[in-house]
Protein backbone atom coordinates (compact mmCIF):
# COMPACT_ATOMS: atom_id res chain seq x y z
CA UNK A 1 0.00 0.00 0.00
CA UNK A 2 0.78 3.46 -0.66
CA UNK A 3 1.32 6.13 1.64
CA UNK A 4 -1.65 8.04 -0.10
CA UNK A 5 -3.85 5.18 0.47
CA UNK A 6 -2.88 4.56 4.04
CA UNK A 7 -3.76 8.53 4.46
CA UNK A 8 -6.85 8.12 2.92
CA UNK A 9 -8.03 5.31 5.35
CA UNK A 10 -7.09 7.00 7.93
CA UNK A 11 -9.31 10.69 7.02
CA UNK A 12 -11.96 7.85 6.07
CA UNK A 13 -12.05 6.48 9.64
CA UNK A 14 -11.95 9.89 11.40
CA UNK A 15 -14.92 11.35 9.56
CA UNK A 16 -16.70 8.01 10.35
CA UNK A 17 -15.61 8.49 14.08
CA UNK A 18 -17.18 12.12 14.03
CA UNK A 19 -20.18 11.26 12.22
CA UNK A 20 -21.05 8.50 14.66
CA UNK A 21 -19.98 10.67 17.25
CA UNK A 22 -22.44 13.75 15.74
CA UNK A 23 -25.05 11.18 15.82
CA UNK A 24 -24.82 10.05 19.22
CA UNK A 25 -24.82 13.20 20.44
CA UNK A 26 -28.07 14.03 18.66
CA UNK A 27 -29.59 10.62 19.88
CA UNK A 28 -28.47 11.75 23.73
CA UNK A 29 -29.90 14.77 23.07
CA UNK A 30 -33.91 13.30 22.44
CA UNK A 31 -35.83 12.99 26.00
CA UNK A 32 -35.85 10.11 28.25
CA UNK A 33 -39.23 9.08 26.99
CA UNK A 34 -38.21 9.18 23.61
CA UNK A 35 -35.11 7.57 23.97
CA UNK A 36 -36.81 4.37 25.82
CA UNK A 37 -39.34 3.88 22.65
CA UNK A 38 -36.84 3.14 20.48
CA UNK A 39 -33.86 1.54 22.63
CA UNK A 40 -31.78 3.68 23.10
CA UNK A 41 -29.80 3.83 26.32
CA UNK A 42 -31.29 6.30 28.69
CA UNK A 43 -28.75 5.82 31.19
CA UNK A 44 -25.84 7.83 31.42
CA UNK A 45 -23.53 4.94 32.40
CA UNK A 46 -24.71 3.34 29.00
CA UNK A 47 -24.25 6.66 27.27
CA UNK A 48 -20.99 6.99 27.82
CA UNK A 49 -20.16 2.90 27.47
CA UNK A 50 -22.16 3.53 24.24
CA UNK A 51 -19.63 6.58 23.19
CA UNK A 52 -16.47 5.29 23.56
CA UNK A 53 -17.13 1.29 21.93
CA UNK A 54 -19.02 2.53 19.29
CA UNK A 55 -16.96 5.93 18.46
CA UNK A 56 -13.48 4.98 19.46
CA UNK A 57 -12.60 1.32 19.51
CA UNK A 58 -14.52 0.10 16.97
CA UNK A 59 -13.59 2.83 14.24
CA UNK A 60 -9.41 2.54 15.14
CA UNK A 61 -9.16 -0.98 15.07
Amino acid sequence: MSILHDIGRFGAALRMARRSRLAIREMNALPPELQKDIGWPASPESRMATNIRSVYLKTLR
